[in-house]
């Protein structure tokens, strides 16, 4: 599997990066998950304006789906007529609210460019890929995501604040793209987001490989001392994440 990171900033886009999104590919087929502001400009400079096979929304909050109302215009609007209906995996109501978000009810419904599937705890598979979702902790219903293929498994902690269920999802991964919002000692609100800290914590915990800092808040936060408190909880390889990194899973 071959993973690239096309946003990586948290809660609104940062001077340097779109808001959450990552594109997984293998066997030639390319799944994205979330699909945050800013990240459609990625998706075209890291791969392509249709590369996409299906998309995977982890939540529903802005900063992991607006872009999937700007792609509405880029399938509908393709110079070389209709495309098919992209797949689209996402919680309860994800219809609703991209409609509402892109035009409202004067607008219609989006089911000539996706087709819906609510997401619900369990195992499933999406192309080449078995995925596997379950219940984090956050203010909306949210997935956490684990993928596996040929072998190898990545998992994605969506938005999250402390869970076991995140740690069971993560168990033995090669890689963890874990969420690492607030320092520790910040005003972080509970059932939220994760420290660096914790986010190293679950690492070890579920004995992962390697894990890939994502959705740090930039603006009030600090890459340094987030890489610093997950180093020093989990002994592994930890990387904060940029835009257009490119991993090996």
């Amino acid at each position: 599997m071959r993973l690239t990171v096309l946003g990586c900033a948290g809660s609104f886009p940062g001077p340097e990066s779109a808001c959450s999104s990552y594109l997984l590919e293998a066997d030639g087929f390319r799944l994205l998950i979330d699909f945050g502001t800013g990240s459609l400009s990625a998706l075209q400079r890291f791969s392509g304006l249709y590369t996409v096979d299906a998309i995977l929304l982890s939540h529903l909050h802005a900063d992991h789906i607006f872009d999937a109302c700007a792609y509405v215009v880029a399938r509908r609007y393709a110079p070389t007529g209709p495309l098919p209906t992209l797949p689209v995996y996402a919680p309860p109501g994800a219809p609703e609210r991209l409609a509402a978000a892109y035009g409202g009810p004067d607008e219609g419904p989006l089911d000539d460019v996706y087709s819906f599937y609510a997401l619900q705890p369990g195992t499933f598979p999406i192309g080449p890929f078995q995925v596997t979702v379950d219940r984090v902790n956050h203010p909306v219903e949210t997935y956490g995501v684990r993928i596996e293929h040929g072998g190898r498994v990545l998992v994605y902690s969506a938005d999250t604040a402390p869970c076991e269920s995140l740690v069971r999802l993560a168990q033995g991964a090669d890689a963890f793209l874990c969420e690492a919002s607030y320092l520790d000692g910040m005003d972080n609100p509970p059932d939220l987001h994760l420290t660096g800290r914790e986010a190293g914590e679950h690492a070890a915990k579920a004995g992962v490989g390697r894990l890939l800092l994502t959705h740090l808040v930039t603006a009030w936060g600090s890459e340094s001392e987030t890489f610093e408190a997950a180093s020093s909880a989990f002994a592994g390889p930890v990387e904060v994440v940029r835009p257009g990194c490119r991993y090996e899973i």
